[in-house]
């Protein structure tokens, strides 16, 4: 199954790559609004994938044939904080985590620093979550409290 994920993982950094959207110059010329190539990258994603998830939330199953359930976020003050600190770090960086990875796999040295400050970041995030959860309305560590899950008769 590893083999899967490697070939969807490669083969979604090469059309990145090869689309404009992990090149810092495509990524600038965004955010300065004088170029539109990735906006029309952007839609077209979400053309195609707000599609695809209503088909797989209303007919989707797991391998076992248990229906997928797909749960909506809560909106609160660190939904919002969040999305401005990414933008932000997108703008600046010219990359989100995604190219990343493209960059430093196409050996952009520059890429190694917005590795280091993404992983800074989540590490930072990650430590001060707790202490964080009041003042921006954080869900808790694991999501909401849910009931365990049935088992079926395969797994009895």
């Amino acid at each position: 199954m590893a083999i899967i994920y490697v070939v969807l993982g490669a083969a979604f950094g090469f059309v990145l790559s090869r689309s404009g959207a992990a090149d810092y110059d495509f990524i600038q010329a965004m955010f300065l609004f004088e170029s539109f190539q990735l906006y029309g990258i952007i839609g077209t994603a979400v053309a195609l994938t707000a599609p695809g998830l209503w088909l797989i939330k209303r007919y989707g199953r797991t391998a076992l044939g248990r229906p997928i359930e797909i749960e909506l976020k809560t909106l609160n003050r660190g939904t919002i904080a969040g999305g401005l600190l990414f933008g932000v770090g997108w703008s600046m960086a010219g990359m989100c985590p995604g190219p990343i990875f493209v960059n430093v796999g196409e050996g952009k040295v520059y890429a190694l620093a917005a590795l280091a400050g993404a992983l800074t970041g989540a590490g930072v995030f990650g430590a001060l979550y707790q202490r964080m959860q009041p003042i921006f309305a954080l869900p808790p560590i694991g999501g909401p409290k849910r009931s365990a899950p049935q088992r079926s008769a395969l797994h009895q």
